[in-house]
């Protein structure tokens, strides 16, 4: 076969290298954390769903992020967790290219969601009185799109310059499944382009959202402090804090990952990193939002006091 016939190849994840009786225990370790991820992503997905007192903008963008979660964890976790217990960690090309697609998919989309979050908390926070009105559920809709559009197509455009690379070299993905960045490194052309347009993305999609995060803060801090009721700094405090913890999980892990010079040949800790998006990331996630948010909790109550009648 030509040089260029990478689909025909055939990828090893290596993953943690692992004694057989500690990869059987992270296997059952790992299983109940991703188990437990799908339950609370999928519960704070039908609260929001069937409570009518959450149909709000607030929880219709965390509805998205549970979705965007299960679908992250759901596209690498099950193959990661074969590989614990098994001596073929082998992955096609095709499923791999699939998997490397997803996961820039979803990591972009819940990127541009957190950062509609921080605006509607703005939004909340900083103009009440023409929340309804900003906050349509036009706007959200539009927000919401954009924001899955987007991270579809840059994940499209990552792919289709890693497609047109051979892969004639070393099979071995040094990774627990097939980040962009540790699949690059397979290639024997010029993969400059490649991290150009990684590199650019970061600061479009890492950087700049991250900014607009912190200036949206720095108003909701202001206007937070204005507030004279300590009833009311506390309930806004509340709101804001949640999201903050997550906007600080998911941007502080990526930019270590993608913007520190040098970071991706740090093998172990990268696949840490990666595990921690991949699995605890999403299990944390509705954890900070339902123990720190007063009507997520309330909708439960009120759901399990039905369903006991």
């Amino acid at each position: 076969m030509g040089k260029n016939q990478s689909w025909a190849t055939e990828f090893v994840l290596l993953g943690f290298q692992l004694s057989p009786e500690r990869g059987v225990l992270l296997f059952w370790v790992f299983s109940l954390f991703y188990t437990f991820s799908l339950l609370a992503n999928g519960m704070i997905f039908a609260l929001i769903c069937l409570d009518q007192r959450l149909h709000t903008p607030m929880y219709f963008f965390l509805s998205h992020l549970a979705i965007i979660d299960i679908s992250y964890s759901s596209n690498t976790v099950p193959k990661m967790l074969a590989n614990l217990v098994t001596q073929k960690r082998a992955i096609s090309f095709v499923p791999c290219i699939m998997q490397t697609f997803l996961y820039l998919a979803f990591s972009h989309a819940e990127c541009l969601i957190l950062v509609a979050m921080s605006y509607d908390r703005y939004v909340a926070i900083c103009h009440p009185l023409h929340y309804t009105v900003i906050m349509s559920w036009t706007v959200c809709t539009v927000l919401a799109t954009t924001s899955w559009s987007y991270g579809f197509l840059l994940a499209l455009v990552h792919v289709l310059l890693l497609l047109r690379l051979p892969f004639c070299t070393s099979h071995e993905v040094n990774q627990l499944f097939c980040e962009i960045l540790s699949v690059l490194k397979l290639a024997c052309a010029d993969t400059w382009l490649n991290k150009m347009v990684i590199f650019a993305d970061s600061f479009l999609i890492l950087l700049g959202p991250l900014c607009l995060v912190l200036v949206s803060y720095m108003h909701i801090l202001r206007a937070i402090l204005k507030i004279k009721s300590g009833e009311g700094r506390k309930k806004a405090f509340s709101t804001c804090s949640s999201h903050l913890c997550v906007v600080g999980l998911f941007f502080g892990g990526a930019m270590v990952v993608y913007m520190v010079p040098d970071s991706s040949e740090e093998g172990d800790k990268n696949k840490i990193l990666s595990l921690f998006y991949s699995l605890f990331n999403p299990m944390l996630n509705p954890l900070i939002y339902s123990l720190r948010n007063a009507q997520v909790k309330d909708a439960l109550g009120r759901a399990l006091q039905v369903r006991s009648r």
